[in-house]
């Protein structure tokens, strides 16, 4: 997957709240920018029942477009392409003809929230949107936030479709054209004069970036490489004291596996269960350690497994019938994993020091996850004698109270196009009410900026947990 954005480390010091859908230089990052509203209008409190939000009249070309041209290859050998192009060989991706279809290869779906949240905000009529938290306005001085629907994975996805090795190079690169496309329109619109702020921008226009709040799945390797400041890959990569719970929210992978009802659990079988790759980098150098630990202990199932059709039946069979699933840090602290395994009612086992998750303080993950510390984990045998150690009641609870948090990970709404009524507790509720909370902070930080003297610069102070 592509490297995904980076930005500088100012706080919301401009007066236009922007939201974009982009990537960051890490694979399992997909991101949101925002930047402070026009009007700062005084009823914008965390009381509100909603949250404006006027969305950017980008071209076609930079969103449903792209899938479009996606759906349009006539051969696709990308790993997981399988089940796409029986779609496109059935030309079923064109049910809602003015809204294409969201790709199913798993390494693209589950990084499809900005297809999700978009279609929400394109649903009409107006009655059709009378569960979603945000309320779309047609004037941007009425919105809370701006939002900018380019679907950055989509464009990322056609480059590395043409070949990888243009990637991170400008020239002749279209994502990189249409990057610039997206910060040209931004910095050319009404909005952004009158807010003087900078663009929101992809990787490759990450220097022209003024972060605000970032929505992402979780902080990547940031800390860990922010220590190397003399490498030349650091620069790619958001620094630590740019990412931020105070003002940053974090979102949940599209979970790639059913769901499972409570009332269709039945008994199950193994105690631990872990499918996917051995070997990972960074943080995800524990898994390797794991696997050696535990591939030979009894009631203990250890697969290696790619996102094709045969992977996903193996894993639905696996988390099914497993007390607990394995969720060890990656490439970065998490996956969609961890989404799959609460679909199946597969006790998450979470061995990610540095994980953040997303919904926290609207979702307890103690209620129904076992959190490990590495240092623990990785001392032989501690690990399956813990879990052996929960009792049969626990256990219940524990899938009981997953049960009741299931739909809260839940992006897909169940009409062609993503056009029509959310779940009113769905992922995409839960994401804008996570923003809306932000927006008094951020109202804060925009006063503080305006009340001080002609010179005075604003202390970078980011820098926290």
């Amino acid at each position: 997957m592509p490297p995904k954005n980076t930005t500088t480390t100012t706080l919301c010091s401009v007066p236009s709240l922007f939201i974009s859908l982009s990537l960051l230089c890490i694979l399992s990052l997909s991101l949101f920018l925002l930047l402070p509203s026009p009007s700062l209008r005084s009823q914008t409190t965390p009381t509100n029942s909603f949250i404006n939000v006027y969305v950017a009249d980008l071209p076609r070309s930079l969103n449903y477009g792209l899938l479009e041209q996606y759906w349009s290859l006539t051969t696709d050998t990308r790993l997981g392409s399988e089940s796409d192009n029986q779609i496109r060989s059935a030309r079923s991706w064109n049910q809602n003809l003015q809204y294409p279809s969201y790709p199913e290869n798993p390494i693209i779906k589950q990084y499809s929230a900005e297809y999700w949240i978009t279609g929400d905000l394109m649903t009409t009529p107006r009655e059709l949107r009378s569960a979603s938290f945000a309320r779309r306005v047609f004037d941007y001085a009425e919105a809370d936030v701006v939002f900018v629907p380019f679907f950055a994975t989509m464009s990322a996805e056609m480059q590395l479709g043409v070949g990888k090795g243009v990637f991170r190079k400008k020239e002749g690169n279209e994502d990189y054209e249409r990057q610039r496309q997206v910060v040209d329109f931004v910095k050319g619109s009404e909005a952004w004069k009158q807010s003087g702020g900078h663009p929101v921008a992809m990787w490759h226009v990450r220097a022209e970036i003024s972060p605000a709040v970032l929505l992402v799945v979780d902080f990547g390797g940031w800390y860990r490489l922010d220590s190397k400041t003399s490498s030349s890959n650091s620069s790619d990569m958001i620094q630590h004291t740019q990412v931020s719970l105070l003002k940053d929210v974090i979102v949940p992978y599209t979970h790639l596996l059913p769901r499972l009802l409570i009332s269709e659990n039945q008994e199950r079988q193994t105690l631990l269960y872990f499918k996917g790759a051995k070997h990972r980098h960074r943080e995800g150098m524990v898994r390797e350690k794991l696997w050696y630990l535990l591939v030979n202990e009894p009631g203990v199932v250890m697969e290696e497994g790619f996102p094709n059709a045969t992977g996903k039946e193996q894993s639905i069979k696996g988390m099914r019938t497993s007390e607990f699933c394995l969720h060890p840090a990656g490439d970065t602290p998490t996956s969609c994993r961890l989404f799959d395994a609460i679909q199946s009612l597969c006790i998450p086992v979470i061995v990610s020091d540095n994980i953040e998750l997303p919904f926290e303080g609207m979702v307890d993950y103690s209620e129904f996850s076992v959190f490990v510390a590495v240092t623990d984990a990785l001392q032989p045998n501690w690990l399956v004698r813990h879990l052996r150690s929960y009792s049969d009641k626990q256990k219940n609870i524990f899938r009981q109270n997953m049960a009741q948090v299931q739909p809260v990970f839940e992006y897909d709404n169940g009409h062609p196009g993503g056009i029509g009524h959310i779940p009113l507790d769905g992922a995409v509720n839960y994401i804008w009410k996570k923003v809306h909370q932000k927006l008094p902070m951020i109202k804060e930080a925009i006063i503080r900026e305006k009340r001080k003297p002609p010179g005075v610069s604003v202390p970078l102070r980011c820098h926290c947990t």
